[in-house]
């Protein structure tokens, strides 16, 4: 995969999911058919859009390659020491208050939009809810952007600007602006420990590590989970916590990084992402981002519109 590859993968990502959304809204508008699918199978599309396109992109990027490798070797499923494994779950308990501060801050602006749909969470089984969203859905989203989305810009581009573009078509991908907010900021760092540990596995343990409290907290505390009650000065008295939390613990997170990459013997690589930025052959801006990214905000602003 390349840069240009990348770039058309995520546009015709974004153009699935944008068909889909509007056969919906066909279907229950033009022809009086209700299409609320449920939550169980509307996760179930959602992900499998992803994987499909992705995979698609990947096969047709293997037909070009001289030399064939594992498929498993070229996502970067490779092995981390046990210790490494211990030091990921740490550093996932770190990110975290840096995505509570910035999805305080986007609430000031928008809807909490896991808070929104909690009440339809509830209605199915526990066990059922914390397979979709803290195993099944972390390890799809983790294939297609880190592995082959952030794969694939790093064959092109510097590693720094791989993480940064990356990261900034996984918050895109979430299609609202409260996800994406947080999204982002998340999506490095989840780059960045694939970086430091050299396995994608790395990052499919924090993302779903990531995932797990917040639907623990929906069936644990169901009468305080829906934070969209909060009002303004609410959130303004818990923003500035969030942020100094978020100071401190992202500054601790990135020494855990330093040490990953000392254990997983990747100490000069992960240092070179820092003073090593030159431009490889190919560019990382096509005709094809371009679109995807308008898309994606016209959307976005209309969905915050209505």
């Amino acid at each position: 995969m390349n840069s240009k590859r990348v770039n058309r993968l995520f546009l015709s990502i974004i153009l699935i999911n944008l068909a889909f959304q509007v056969g919906i809204l066909v279907l229950a508008l033009g022809f009086d058919i209700w299409a609320d699918i449920g939550i169980v199978p509307n996760l179930a599309i959602s992900q499998l859009m992803l994987l499909v396109p992705a995979f698609a992109a990947l096969m047709l990027s293997r037909r070009k390659m001289p030399v064939k490798i594992r498929i498993s070797d070229q996502l970067g499923f490779h092995k981390i020491k046990i210790s490494s494994f211990f030091m990921v779950i740490l550093y996932t308990i770190l990110i975290m208050p840096l995505s509570s501060a910035i999805n305080a801050i986007s609430m000031l602006f928008v809807e909490n939009t896991v808070d929104a749909i909690s009440d339809t969470i509830m209605l199915m089984p526990f066990p059922v809810m914390l397979f979709m969203i803290a195993m099944f859905g972390p390890f799809c989203e983790e294939l297609v952007f880190r592995g082959i989305v952030f794969g694939g810009y790093r064959n092109s581009v510097s590693v720094f600007k791989a993480v940064i573009c990356s990261a900034l078509l996984f918050g895109l991908m979430h299609m609202n602006f409260n996800q994406a907010a947080y999204a982002v900021a998340i999506g490095i760092m989840f780059a960045l420990v694939v970086e430091a540990t050299g396995s994608l596995w790395s990052s499919v343990i924090a993302h779903m590590l990531f995932n797990a409290p917040t639907v623990f907290m929906v069936y644990l505390r169901p009468e305080v989970s829906a934070e969209a009650v909060l009002t303004t000065d609410d959130l303004l008295m818990i923003i500035g916590p969030y942020l100094i939390a978020a100071v401190i613990s992202t500054s601790i997170a990135m020494c855990v990084l330093v040490w990953l990459a000392k254990n997983e013997n990747r100490e000069e690589h992960f240092r070179s992402i820092w003073t090593c930025r030159k431009e490889k052959k190919e560019k990382l801006i096509t005709v094809s981002l371009i679109i995807a990214i308008v898309l994606c905000l016209a959307f976005m602003s209309l969905e915050w519109f209505l």
